[in-house]
């Protein structure tokens, strides 16, 4: 049964944002910052909201951690590699709190919601001052006030949400023309390997009226793109019954006029032949998808509680092609869950051969503590992993290419986002495929879409020439 949505009441909020102005005005606070972010766009979008809460709380950002007053690490815990590159730089952090016994150090994000993870943080690491999750990130500003007031250290995570949205928080983009826009938190599928409901809750849609008057004022704004957010962006709606689904929220928002519109992650067994036709009929939709796969045989589906087939997303994959001829799809794969024959591994093998991806993110799978594929048995020796996924790789790293050249002769839309970083006299970007692009350029076309001929194909980008008017 789905809990019904609230939004966080608005006296807290205020109450919130009161306490911003009293740290601005408080001595002794610390005058600067930096956020290191790991993770997804969602983690991405939240350092965007702490930093619009520090800067309403008078602080600056610094140039990078080492001299600033306070450091704030927003973390990860989908696998176990981005939970240790986290720790890992915390306790860096220990060596430069000895020389500059002032700097502050904060940990928050997904993996302080894990079970016990704040317990091992006040145990193992003593020069943490504030630890908190994800439900509660509207409350930095008290925790940040405690924390200077009191001298001690402030822990807090919150088990469960209740259902609730916060809105009206501050936010500082990180980039002019490009934006996010979370639609909703959480998560009700309970994949066997995915620890993500544990940390970010169940599934809560944002109003529609909200999203809706936030995507205007991004236009309004010169925004040139946005990215709608979701854990599963496919199920928006489902708890607020009375109000739009996906399709219908994404229609609207393409009437805004926004150029570009991006979405994800889309859950392939709620990808529907609505949504499709919304795509296919829009003016600003980008013909671009994400559609984690995760795996290619169907025993492994069901044991990873996927609740779709290969035949059923192969199924989806032909309609999204038949509705939207130029689409590019990216995908996510997991090598060596627990129990996968070779012959299953093949199969994963074969359908990214099928389907033909422009990019597919891959990983090793990792056990997270909590998640039932944890505990089963006939866990894949490293090896063996390691063996699968750098076939896998090398197999992708072919069709990117075969794709990336189908791409040369081509013009292409590309939203210039900076100088290359490889050739200062070149400006890089995103077509509406999503793939960098590389042209000579100057930095007066940041931030404008311009249209460039591709002329070469590289690894993981394309090159092309300014198409003059």
């Amino acid at each position: 049964m789905r809990r019904m949505t609230a939004e966080i009441p608005q006296e807290t909020i205020l109450e919130e944002q009161a306490c911003m102005q009293r740290v601005r005005g408080m001595a002794g606070r610390p005058a600067s910052y930096f956020i290191v972010t790991y993770g997804c766009q969602m983690n991405v979008h939240d350092s965007e909201t702490l930093t619009g809460m520090l800067e309403n709380m008078g602080l600056s950002a610094a140039a990078d951690r080492t001299c600033a007053d306070f450091v704030i690490f927003n973390t990860c815990c989908v696998r176990d590699n981005a939970e240790r590159r986290a720790l890992g730089n915390v306790t860096w952090l220990k060596e430069l709190k000895k020389t500059n016994p002032q700097l502050r150090v904060a940990v928050c994000g997904c993996m302080i919601q894990e079970p016990g993870m704040a317990e091992q943080i006040l145990r193992t690491y003593p020069f943490v001052d504030l630890a908190f999750g994800t439900h509660n990130l509207y409350h930095f500003p008290t925790l940040f006030e405690q924390m200077v007031l009191k001298q001690r250290r402030v822990i807090e995570v919150v088990p469960d949400d209740l259902g609730t949205v916060p809105e009206d928080l501050p936010i500082v983009r990180s980039n002019p023309y490009q934006a996010y826009i979370t639609i909703m938190y959480g998560c009700n599928n309970f994949c066997s390997y995915c620890i993500v409901p544990s940390v970010r809750g169940r599934e809560r849609s944002r109003d529609s009226e909200r999203i809706l008057r936030e995507a205007e004022a991004l236009y309004r704004d010169g925004v040139k793109e946005i990215m709608l957010l979701g854990q599963n962006v496919n199920s928006y709606g489902l708890d607020r019954p009375e109000g739009m689904n996906f399709p219908k929220l994404l229609a609207a928002i393409d009437e805004i006029g926004i150029e570009r519109i991006r979405f994800m992650t889309s859950h392939p067994k709620d990808l529907s032949p609505e949504l499709m036709d919304v795509m296919a009929g829009s003016r600003h939709i980008c013909p671009q998808l994400h559609l984690p796969v995760q795996h290619g045989n169907n025993r492994i589906l069901k044991s990873m509680n996927r609740r779709y087939t290969r035949e059923i997303y192969l199924e989806k994959v032909a309609m999204l092609r038949e509705r939207i001829k130029n689409i590019s799809l990216s995908t996510d794969i997991i090598v060596a869950y627990p129990g996968e024959t070779e012959q299953e591994f093949r199969d994963t093998c074969s359908l990214v051969e099928q389907v033909r991806y422009d990019s597919a993110f891959t990983f090793i799978y990792s056990p997270r503590t909590g998640t039932p594929a944890a505990k089963m048995p006939d866990q894949v020796d490293p090896e063996t992993a390691s063996r699968r996924i750098q076939e896998l790789i090398a197999i992708q790293k072919r069709i990117t290419s075969e794709n990336f050249e189908h791409y040369i002769g081509q013009t292409h839309h590309v939203l210039v986002d900076a100088p290359s970083r490889r050739d200062i006299h070149q400006m890089s970007g995103k077509n509406e495929y999503n793939i960098t692009v590389n042209f000579d350029g100057s930095p007066d076309m940041i931030g404008s879409i311009l249209p460039v001929r591709i002329t070469e194909a590289r690894e993981t980008t394309l090159r092309g020439t300014l198409v003059q008017a």
